[in-house]
């Protein structure tokens, strides 16, 4: 038995039928390199079953505390059914990309059953209308929920179900699991006793890892290296109210050495900045058609990886957080850029003055059974439409491959996210990369977007804007006169009346 940290532990108290809280992917697959030429729904299986011992979540479940005077714990479960798990679909004809976006939307807003391995992959077949895809593709959807992973490890669940080659060599590492037997409740009641009473120490210690931090926090503000604008709350817009029970779900690709063109416009910018800007001229746009554009910077929350190198396969949740401006107040695309810049790195120099790893651990210092009922409160009563929200949206960045990756012998060609939206944050942009292409995906409660192809257009069209500005066109090349042609004696007459 591991007991989950209280980050993790969060996401589980933030679930609701209206809000589940798992993460996910869509792969699309060209099964032409497989074996045969094609992939069989009994062949997913097997090879998914292969791969099990590759990550520790696809057979732990949670078992949780009684009343909640604890975190949950995860154990082996000793009912483990990958059928359950794998499940197979397919979109009726045309088969369009659109059709593929409502059905991914459809399976995200459905919650997981918590008494289960926390992990879903649907099979979608029948993509046989989208332009750029060859011809027989299929999808693979999946939904991981976020008390088991984050962006960081969930790379390493990826990994697990995915080879470098079409071979499908099954791994060479045996797989020794073993099941668990369930807890005995008066175990789990004595586990919540003694964890009682190492909490004051737990708290102290955090506390004292942290005055260092607060000092050089100060310091920096009054040498001001640092600025705490960033500290100010957002403004208040469609995205931070009470979500309902849908999602709509897109995802825009763009060429990444079009992405690292864009950067080299703004001195030091990075690729995750042109993708904010991207995102702060998206928002403005989609707002200001629905002429609710505010007049300060939209913000969004960005999650930072705190795993050290030892940790990369550890299960859960290793992350803290940064608030970046959107620069979503700015018309001019390369001053959007320059402000996200700017904002970026006062948020890293607050963050890492302080310590990321200890804002995290501050997380463990709230009890168990409050924390639960506060999450149950706050969705209950709507508390998310009554006060000023911390951030507008969340931008999260997940690194993927850049060589071809294989799932089942099936190559794929192309990756995209999805992601959780609560109470107080109904759109999540999810930003993968695979090979030579990065995309924006996005999930939104369906009543604050009801219209996903226009944000969607509006992140080509802001792409596109700052592209236009940041990359300037070649200097044309001299064009060549010949003195035999009535071109270049036109020409050579001009010249002689302008300097005559």
């Amino acid at each position: 038995m591991q007991q989950l940290s209280a980050q993790d532990a969060s996401f589980v108290y933030l679930e609701t039928p209206h809000t589940p809280m798992h993460i996910g992917s869509v792969g699309i697959y060209d099964p032409s390199t497989a074996p045969g030429g094609f992939v069989r729904f009994k062949d997913i299986l097997r090879f998914i079953g292969e791969r099990l011992g590759g990550a520790r979540s696809f057979r732990q479940r949670l078992v949780r505390v009684p009343f909640d005077l604890d975190h949950p714990y995860w154990i082996e479960d000793p009912e483990f059914d990958i059928e359950f798990h794998v499940r197979h679909i397919a979109l009726p004809k045309p088969g369009d990309w659109r059709q593929l976006c409502i059905q991914v939307a459809r399976l995200h807003s459905r919650p997981m059953d918590l008494t289960k391995p926390l992990w879903e992959f649907t099979i979608v077949e029948g993509l046989d209308n989208i332009e750029g895809l060859p011809p027989g593709c299929f999808a693979l959807v999946s939904k991981v929920h976020h008390a088991a992973i984050d962006g960081m490890s969930g790379v390493e669940m990826s990994a697990a179900v995915h080879d470098l080659d079409a071979s499908m060599t099954p791994p060479n590492k045996p797989d020794d699991w073993r099941p668990e037997s369930m807890p005995k409740v008066a175990e789990l009641l004595t586990r919540s006793y003694f964890n009682s009473l190492i909490q004051p120490m737990r708290v102290m210690e955090t506390i004292g890892r942290s005055l260092p931090g607060m000092g050089r926090l100060a310091n920096q503000v009054r040498t001001g290296d640092v600025s705490i604008r960033n500290a100010r709350p957002a403004p208040k817009t469609r995205f931070n109210g009470k979500v309902c029970a849908h999602r709509v779900w897109d995802a825009v690709p763009f060429r990444l050495s079009d992405i690292r063109a864009i950067k080299d416009a703004v001195p030091d910018a990075t690729v995750n900045d042109v993708i904010l800007a991207i995102v702060g001229g998206a928002l403005r746009e989609y707002m200001s058609g629905k002429s609710e554009l505010p007049k300060d910077t939209l913000t969004a929350m960005a999650p930072i990886s705190v795993r050290a190198d030892g940790e990369k396969a550890a299960l859960g949740n290793l992350v803290s957080a940064m608030v970046v401006g959107l620069g979503s107040q700015i018309a001019d695309p390369l001053e959007r850029l320059r402000f996200v810049h700017q904002e970026a790195v006062n948020s890293k120099a607050m963050t890492n003055a302080v310590g990321a790893r200890t804002l995290t651990d501050y997380s463990q210092l709230m009890p168990s059974a409050l924390a639960g009922l506060a999450a149950r409160l706050y969705t209950r009563v709507g508390a998310a439409n009554a006060h000023a929200p911390a951030f507008n949206c969340v931008v999260t960045n997940v690194p993927g491959s850049r060589v071809p990756l294989y799932f089942a012998g099936a190559r794929m060609v192309g990756m995209y996210g999805t992601g959780p939206v609560f109470d107080g944050m109904a759109l999540i942009n999810t930003i993968y990369s695979y090979g030579p292409t990065i995309a924006i995906s996005f999930t939104a409660c369906r009543d604050a977007m009801p219209d996903p192809q226009g944000y969607a257009d509006a992140l080509r069209a802001s792409f596109r804007a700052l592209r236009d500005a940041a990359v300037q066109p070649a200097a044309a090349p001299p064009v060549e006169i010949n003195d035999n042609k009535p071109a270049g004696k036109l020409a050579r007459v001009k010249r002689s009346m302008k300097h005559g």
